[in-house]
């Protein structure tokens, strides 16, 4: 019996005990520090918003963890820890933008730029930093660079350990500042070319009637539009749309819409542009990670219905290729020249709490034939290469890629089509 009250004691003091310490307030998780914040942060994001919710194929949870365990003194260091831990995406399009080139980037976009004038990637398989297209008129035009050259040396500095951004900026600098680019064009040796950098005007449009011979019967020479877009800026649906306008009071009886080395920009601006040439129809449509359809359409606000030929190369990306497609796909036009680059994935930016910013890879887009972009490009309906010509050649009689959309459009049975 003396036993048995023992345990009994024993128990009743095991379980004061337990409601003693259960009584008190768990101990505080260890707060985060400005600098670990800030990661989680940025984690939050790309675990909210990433296109691939495998993030390619990582427990997304441990990586914040291990980035959360490194050494974070400074915002340097921190800078670092995103980076290492966005690398294990794969994806060079999410990337973190620190404070100035988070505000360059925003200043592209809506229509302002000071540089080389050169839109760049890194190639997704090999490393390499390419050249998607040279702005028109820029000094890397002028220096001759192209659209799928490589940019192996940046002042002797080897671009293979740096990033996309890193690259950008030390392209960067003072109006009148010279850098130095190792460059190699696809079949020749690298060579060095001196750039002296400037402000790049970003006018994105470039519109002009051509009356064009005509070898129909009637002899009637062609009254040609041609109209070509650089970028898809801010400036960019509002300069398009003036030209057609323009165009159209001249008498156009068909258009040249030149979308070669342009290397895409704003989605909604290439969206617009599209509108500006259909009636009816899917533009594009985006799938994000849960497999969910979403659509852009055509809204009846076509400003011509006049036969169109659509010009592309290796530079056309991105919303250029959406533009493309979205036309080709509703037989608005015919697309001429070589096969686009190939970028079919969409971001957002997102503010960060410190200045930075974020570039989130968050769908990927289809044409309306539900043709996948991404790595394959758009190929043209009528594949011309293009012959190598001088600075302001374009759209003339020496630039054959032209000349064929110009065949195309002055031939009775296309102009009688679309009538």
């Amino acid at each position: 019996m003396r036993k048995q009250v023992s345990w009994i004691g024993r128990l009743l003091v095991l379980v004061i005990a337990v409601v003693t310490l259960l009584s008190y307030p768990a101990a505080p998780a260890q707060a985060l520090t400005e600098e670990q914040r800030l990661v989680a942060e940025v984690w939050r994001l790309v675990d909210r918003a990433y296109v691939d919710d495998t993030f390619n194929h990582q427990n997304w949870w441990v990586v914040r963890q291990k980035a959360l365990k490194q050494p974070l003194n400074d915002r340097p260091q921190t800078y670092e820890a995103i980076r290492q831990m966005l690398a294990g995406l794969d994806d060079p399009f999410t990337r973190l933008l620190e404070p100035e080139q988070y505000k360059s980037l925003q200043t592209n976009t809506s229509g302002e730029l000071t540089g080389v004038g050169l839109q760049i990637a890194l190639d997704a398989d090999t490393g390499e930093l390419k050249v998607i297209a040279p702005i028109v008129g820029s000094p890397a035009e002028q220096a001759g660079i192209k659209p799928a050259d490589t940019i192996l040396k940046i002042n002797g500095i080897a671009t293979s350990g740096l990033s996309l951004d890193e690259a950008a900026a030390r392209m960067r600098g003072p109006i009148g500042s010279r850098v130095t680019l190792t460059v190699k064009h696809q079949d020749s040796a690298p060579a060095d070319l001196e750039v002296v950098r400037n402000r790049i005007a970003l006018n994105p449009v470039y519109a002009d009637l051509r009356t064009e011979p005509s070898p129909t019967a009637n002899g009637q020479p062609t009254k040609v539009g041609y109209i070509r877009l650089s970028q898809f800026n801010a400036n960019a649906t509002t300069e398009v749309t003036q030209a057609i306008n323009q165009l159209e009071q001249q008498g156009a009886e068909a258009y040249i819409l030149d979308l070669r080395s342009n290397p895409g920009g704003l989605l909604q601006a290439g969206i617009e542009v599209a509108r500006l040439w259909l009636d009816q129809g899917t533009i594009v449509y985006t799938v994000n990670r849960q497999g969910v359809e979403g659509s852009f359409e055509a809204m009846g606000q076509a400003l011509t219905h006049d036969p169109l030929v659509v010009l592309v190369n290796q530079g056309t990306a991105s919303a250029s290729e959406i533009l493309a497609g979205a036309l080709r796909d509703n037989d608005r036009a015919t697309i001429v020249g070589e096969r686009t680059f190939g970028k079919g994935l969409i971001q957002s930016l997102f503010d960060l709490s410190d200045g930075a910013g974020l570039a989130v890879t968050v769908a990927k887009y289809e044409t309306p034939a539900h043709h996948d972009i991404n790595k394959q490009g758009i190929k043209p309906d009528l594949t011309v290469p293009l012959d190598p010509i001088a600075i302001g050649q374009a759209g003339t009689a020496t630039d054959s890629q032209y000349q064929a959309a110009v065949e195309l459009l002055t031939n009775q049975s296309m102009l009688a089509g679309a009538s």
